[in-house]
């Protein structure tokens, strides 16, 4: 199996600006440890967005320090906290379409992977525009008949948070719809809403991961996304195989060197 890893939601701020009392410098640097030292084997590692909380070029300066110590290669998306330009200023050298759009699609483990840039240009909502939905069309085709995973920052779908839904994918029919008949699409990743969340949508597998940062709180009910707890940071780990998609969540704060039970 090959394996990737997945962060999302860094929410790096400039020095000295904490997050609910948390420093999300701190944070990603334990997790960029903490992959190093139990992953060395992973084939990538993909940040899903959010790699900022305001989107300033101080705070992005951190995110290339801190992810420059990674032993394995990344690649990097957006997400709705992000800024286009600053984001491009800090690192040139990421992925984009033909279009602008930070998207790419790579090969790893005999799966065709594709990064889908989701970011309107305001608000915290998602989408793909006609520009993007083409490029996600002609990346299927070419495709062929090889396993597709497909990762993103806003879930296409619901996840039974209310806030967090009505800021999520606004055209997710659409993208759903562009992949009926395609049953080699094995699996949908996601962040945005700093939960573990996994499931099934239209008869596709998605999993959903918690921030390294702060969580959203489990209350599904609430209507203020801004809302946040100090639980353990994590990451998601995918296992690419031949008959499918293992999906793992490590809460590398809470993890500890095995002993002998």
């Amino acid at each position: 199996m090959s394996k990737l890893i997945v962060l999302t939601d860094l929410h790096m701020t400039p020095e000295g600006v904490s997050i609910i009392g948390l420093d999300p410098l701190r944070r990603l640097e334990a997790a960029v440890a903490h992959i190093n030292r139990r992953h060395p084997d992973a084939e990538r590692v993909i940040v899903a967005g959010d790699l900022t909380h305001r989107g300033d070029a101080a705070s992005y300066a951190r995110v290339r320090g801190a992810l420059a110590r990674l032993a394995v290669p990344v690649s990097l998306m957006i997400g709705n906290h992000d800024d286009r330009t600053a984001f491009q200023a800090a690192f040139p050298e990421a992925a984009r379409d033909e279009d602008g759009f930070v998207q790419e699609a790579l090969t790893i483990g005999g799966y065709r992977l594709l990064l889908l840039d989701t970011v309107m240009d305001r608000g915290p909502a998602g989408a793909l525009c006609p520009q993007r939905m083409a490029w996600l069309g002609r990346e299927l085709d070419a495709a062929g008949d090889a396993p597709v995973a497909i990762v993103m920052h806003h879930p296409p779908h619901a996840t039974g948070f209310a806030g967090m839904d009505a800021i999520a994918l606004q055209n997710g029919e659409a993208f759903y719809a562009a992949l009926e008949g395609r049953p080699n699409v094995r699996q949908i990743v996601a962040g945005h809403v700093h939960r573990t969340i996994s499931g099934s949508h239209r008869g596709v597998p998605f999993c959903v991961f918690k921030s390294p940062v702060h969580q959203q709180p489990m209350d599904l009910d609430a209507r203020d996304t801004s809302l946040s707890v100090d639980e353990p940071g994590a990451y998601g780990i995918l296992l690419l195989g031949p008959h499918g998609v293992v999906v793992h969540t490590d809460d590398y704060e809470l993890s500890q060197e095995p002993g002998t039970a």
